[in-house]
């Protein structure tokens, strides 16, 4: 049966007299016995992980944890729980700061999704279809997401430590090949040797390997910041700071003075 407006289908969990089943699994069952990354696996998937695949979703889960005061969620669930000290608040306003520009995968998720379906169907070899397709890429102008770092040059460690585990985890495959091969065909069209894959490239390229869906992507990230923002927003709220406020020299105004009874006048208000 299909799911209606007024009508829901799910095949994810169940309440009985007696228990929940999750994915068809009693989870007084899988409490003690299967990992909490494994059941998280469980869950967004529908089957268990393998002892591979459950080793890398625990790496997932261990790959961004925080970003101390430098990003914007960061910053946003501070601000907010000094003005309404409760978790609940700071972490829904975290949320918030994961897109495009910071922490999600997402976006990656899709272009390595939609990239692959066109090396797929196109016949070409891996590297000769890199090159066309990044060639195209620049033409239109486009970037190309989970590339660059403003700090990291050559290799970006944290990349690097995923690739590893998940190739020793049996997870590497060839979507990550061929996200690898735009890689290094965009390093030598831009001419930038050292132009690295960053760390949510890298997550992206991992999870599509996986089989999770790019909007899955972004929700494992998030649950990824979870302890670090929880760390964050406890600290703020047993601070005791009230009302956090930008510093005047942070701020400018640029508004100039303006004569209210001339512009109304100039507007044709009687």
């Amino acid at each position: 049966m299909k799911s209606s407006p007024s009508f829901w289908v799910t095949s994810v969990s169940g309440v009985t007299s007696d228990d929940i089943i999750i994915r068809g699994y009693p989870m007084q069952e899988l409490v003690g016995t299967v990992p909490f990354t494994a059941i998280a696996y469980l869950l967004v998937r529908g089957d268990l992980p393998t002892p591979g695949q459950a080793r890398m979703m625990d790496v997932l889960c261990c790959s961004i944890l925080d970003y101390g005061l430098q990003k914007s969620g960061t910053l946003a669930a501070r601000s907010i729980v000094s003005v309404n000290p409760r978790m609940s608040a700071g972490l829904s306003a975290a949320m918030l700061g994961a897109g495009e520009f910071a922490v999600s995968p997402e976006p990656t998720g899709r272009f390595i999704e939609e990239s692959y379906a066109a090396f797929k169907a196109s016949g070409e070899s891996i590297e000769t279809f890199a090159a066309q397709y990044v060639d195209a890429l620049r033409a239109a102008k486009k970037r190309v997401p989970g590339f660059g770092h403003p700090v990291f040059r050559g290799v970006d460690p944290r990349a690097e430590k995923l690739k590893t585990i998940a190739i020793e985890a049996g997870i590497w495959g060839e979507k990550n090949e061929w996200y690898e091969a735009v890689h290094r065909a965009f390093q030598k069209a831009a001419n930038k040797p050292d132009f690295v894959m960053n760390d949510v490239g890298m997550l992206a390229g991992i999870m599509a390997q996986m089989g999770f869906t790019p909007a899955e992507m972004e929700g494992l990230a998030l649950m990824s910041t979870m302890p670090g923002l929880i760390a964050h927003v406890s600290e703020e709220i047993q601070s005791g700071a009230i009302n956090r406020l930008v510093a005047a020299e942070n701020t400018e105004c640029q508004v100039e003075k303006r004569d209210l009874k001339t512009d109304l006048a100039a507007a044709g208000w009687a």
